[in-house]
């Protein structure tokens, strides 16, 4: 009777269901947290390796070349702006003309071809960010970056998520600094300043809270 209500061919049915219809779910599910959860997007400490051997620690730290220079968007647009080879020609054409590590640069420069720099601060499409709009209330560089200054290489110190973000949203008072001192790597926040959210040149300021602020 077993055998009728069992047939041989129904062992099969639980892997048959497995793979066939909750193994691409499963799978879905598995890469988009392994691809969105991963050092690329989340995890403090993602320091790739970069296609120059190019060190902030040198050149905005030790020569004191303002952040600025190269990216030279970030007060007036959303993005910060990856350099183009031309800024650094602008130094590399009679500096260090014949170093190895700078190799990928004047092949860029002959060919007009980017450098192809890979991203650290990476947010996902569905968060919307304005470089432009946080420097002009005073949020400065260091404040989401670290210290820049201080790395050979970039990396991320800031978990940049949600929670992150709100927690300077809800109060913002400590890390509004004088525009003077937006790439000022040292400048600290002062936490005195607490529920206090007014710009040094006297604007109260009100960063959104709901969920469109961010998620347009």
């Amino acid at each position: 009777m077993g055998r009728f209500l069992f047939p041989r061919w129904a062992n099969w049915m639980p892997a048959a269901i497995f793979f066939g219809v909750l193994g691409p779910f499963a799978t879905v599910a598995v890469a988009g947290v392994w691809y969105y959860g991963t050092d690329k997007f989340w995890s403090v400490g993602y320091t790739p390796k970069q296609p120059v051997d190019y060190s902030h620690k040198l050149h905005a730290g030790d020569m004191g070349i303002d952040c600025r220079y190269c990216h030279n968007q970030v007060e007036k647009s959303g993005f910060a702006a990856i350099p183009p080879v031309q800024t650094c020609m602008n130094c590399h054409a009679k500096v260090k003309t014949d170093s190895v590590k700078l190799l990928p640069v004047r092949e860029a420069w002959q060919t007009g071809e980017p450098i192809p720099w890979v991203r650290v601060h990476d947010l996902p499409n569905f968060a919307y960010f304005d470089h432009s709009v946080h420097l002009a209330a005073g949020v400065g560089c260091s404040t989401c970056h670290g210290r820049i200054d201080q790395m050979q290489r970039v990396g991320q110190q800031k978990p940049l998520t949600m929670g992150w973000c709100l927690e300077c949203h809800r109060d913002p008072g400590p890390y509004l600094r004088p525009k003077s001192d937006i790439t000022n790597m040292a400048w600290e926040p002062d936490m005195s300043r607490t529920n206090t959210p007014i710009t040094a040149d006297g604007r109260k300021v009100s960063p959104p809270t709901h969920c469109s602020g961010c998620h347009r």
